[in-house]
C-alpha cells in the first residue's frame, strides 16, 4: 500500500471509470487531439519531414516515424522543500488499464509496451525551485499517443494526494505529536473523500517513521477510509444539540446511551457560547451516571459514560462568555489560548465542589483530568504552531480546510515532461529549455 510495507493498491481500489478515462473524457483536449493525431499520421505512415529539429548532431531525422515515437516521460513537483509523494499507486492504475488505443469499437491495451519506474506512496521528494534538478516520482518509457490521454489525470491525482498528505504532515510537525483529526470532508465534494483520507493516513504514517511516533489515523467519514480499511468517527453535531433544546448535556447522555462504547465521548460544547459553563455541566452529569452505574455493580454500562473529551469550536467571531475582554480580537475571538486554559482549568478543580464520600473523591479527580480538550476551527500549522509554543494544553487538534490549502509554500502542482526520445535505438535529450532528463533513487521499476 506504500513505501511503509513495499506494497501497491490494486486496481479494482480506485473504482475508476476506464472506459471514459479511455475515451477521453477526464483529459485536457489539447492530449486528446495530440494523441488523434499521432494516431492519424501513424496509420498513414507519415515521416518527419521538417528541416527545424533539434537532434543532437550526428543524427539523421530521415525516416522517423512522429506518430509511432517512443518517448520518455518524468512526472514531478517543485513545492518548496520537502513533499510527502501520494497518488503513485492510482496513477500506476490509470496508466495500466488505459494506455492504448482504439480500433473501431474495441480498445487495445498495450499498457504492456511500457517500461515504468515509479515511488511508493509516502516517499519524500525535496525541491529547491530548480527546475533542473527536480526528483521524479513517475518514470515511462513508450509510445506517446499510447498514454497521452492520461496526462491530465496522473497529475490530477499526484498534485491532490500529495497536497493534502504534506499539508497534513506539516500540522502533525506542528501539533508536536499530538493527535489530530481529519475534518476537511464538508469542505469539498464528496468523490475526492478517499483519495484525501488516504493522504491523510500516508501523511501519519510518514510522520510516525520520521518522528517514533504511534499516532494513529482520525477520519471523519466511512468513504476517507475507503482505500486503506479506515472508518470514520465523530462527536456530536451541534445540529444534535440544537435538537435536544440547546441543552448540551442531555445530548450527550443520549449519545452515551446510544452509541456503542467505543465510540469516544466527545462534547461539543461551544454551542451556547459558554464553553467552561457547558463543560462542567456535561462533566458533572457524565460522572453522576458513571458513578450510579459503578456502585450498582454494572461497569461495562459504566463505560459509556465516561467523557473522553470536550471540543472547543467557537466562532471566530464571537467572544466565549468565560473569557474576559481585552480588546483583541487574536486574544477574545474564537478558540483562543485563554479559553483552552480556562476549560482545563475548570474541568481540573471540578470534582472538588461536587458531594462526594471520600471513596469517590479520587477516582472522580482522575475522571475530571482525564477530559481532553480538542481544538477546531481556523486551525492550521501557523495557529497550531502558535498554540505549541504557548503550551496551550489541547490534547487533540481538528483541522479542516487548510489542509487543502495551494497558495505559496503550499503549491504542490505537479507537471510531466517529455525530456528524451528514441532514435535509432538510443536514447537522446528531446526536452524543452528549463528541463532535463532528471533521477530520483528511490524510483524502481514497476513493469
Amino acid at each position: 500500500m506504500s513505501i511503509f510495507d513495499g506494497q501497491r493498491l490494486p486496481d479494482e481500489t480506485f473504482k475508476l471509470d476506464f472506459e471514459r478515462m479511455r475515451k477521453g473524457w477526464y483529459t485536457d483536449k489539447y492530449f486528446t487531439n495530440i494523441a488523434l493525431m499521432l494516431q492519424v499520421l501513424a496509420a498513414g505512415g507519415y515521416r518527419y519531414q521538417g528541416v527545424h529539429n533539434h537532434l543532437p548532431e550526428g543524427i539523421s531525422p530521415e525516416g522517423i516515424e512522429c506518430g509511432d515515437l517512443e518517448v520518455e516521460m518524468q512526472w514531478f513537483t517543485r513545492r518548496p522543500d520537502t513533499t510527502i509523494v501520494v497518488g503513485v499507486d492510482k496513477a500506476l492504475s490509470m496508466l495500466r488499464q488505459c494506455t492504448g488505443y482504439w480500433d473501431g469499437e474495441s480498445f487495445v491495451n498495450t499498457a504492456d509496451h511500457l517500461r515504468v519506474w515509479a515511488v511508493h506512496d509516502g516517499s519524500v521528494v525535496k525541491s529547491n525551485g530548480d527546475p533542473l534538478a527536480v526528483q521524479p516520482v513517475l518514470r515511462v518509457h513508450g509510445r506517446y499517443r499510447d498514454f497521452a490521454l492520461l496526462e491530465t489525470p496522473t497529475l490530477g491525482i499526484l498534485t491532490r494526494a500529495s497536497r493534502v498528505a504534506t499539508n497534513v504532515y506539516q500540522a502533525l510537525q506542528a501539533a508536536r505529536g499530538k493527535p489530530m483529526l481529519f475534518f476537511p470532508a464538508r469542505f469539498d465534494l464528496h468523490e475526492v473523500q478517499a483519495a484525501d483520507g488516504y493522504a491523510y493516513n500516508i501523511a501519519v504514517q510518514r510522520f510516525n517513521v520520521d518522528f517514533a511516533g504511534t499516532l494513529g489515523p482520525f477520519v471523519s467519514t466511512d468513504a476517507q477510509g475507503d482505500w486503506w480499511g479506515g472508518a470514520g468517527g465523530g462527536t456530536v453535531a451541534h445540529a444534535a444539540i440544537a435538537a435536544f433544546l440547546g441543552d448540551t448535556c442531555e445530548a450527550m447522555r443520549a449519545f452515551a446511551q446510544v452509541l456503542p462504547v467505543q465510540v469516544p465521548r466527545i462534547a461539543l460544547v461551544d454551542f451556547n457560547n459558554d464553553s467552561v459553563n457547558d463543560s462542567l455541566l456535561v462533566c458533572r452529569s457524565m460522572f453522576q451516571r458513571y458513578r450510579e452505574l459503578v456502585d450498582s455493580g454494572n461497569l461495562e454500562e459504566a463505560e459509556r459514560y465516561r467523557l473522553y473529551g470536550v471540543r472547543l469550536d467557537t466562532s471566530g467571531s464571537l467572544r466565549d462568555v468565560s473569557v474576559p475582554p481585552l480588546g483583541d480580537p487574536a486574544l477574545d475571538l474564537g478558540v483562543n489560548p485563554r479559553l483552552v486554559f480556562l476549560v482545563r482549568q475548570a474541568l481540573n478543580a471540578a470534582w472538588e465542589s461536587w458531594d462526594l464520600p471520600p471513596a469517590w473523591r479520587e477516582r472522580a479527580r482522575q475522571y475530571c483530568q482525564d477530559v481532553k480538550i480538542v481544538v477546531s476551527g481556523g486551525f492550521n500549522p501557523e495557529k497550531i504552531q502558535k498554540f505549541e509554543k504557548l503550551h496551550v494544553p489541547v490534547d487533540i487538534y481538528a483541522v479542516g480546510s487548510s489542509l487543502f490549502d495551494n497558495h505559496g509554500s503550499t503549491v504542490t502542482d505537479y507537471t510531466a515532461d517529455v525530456v528524451r526520445i528514441k532514435v535509432d535505438g538510443q536514447w537522446v535529450n528531446m526536452a524543452k529549455v528549463g528541463r532535463k532528463a532528471s533521477n530520483n533513487p528511490d524510483l524502481e521499476r514497476v513493469w
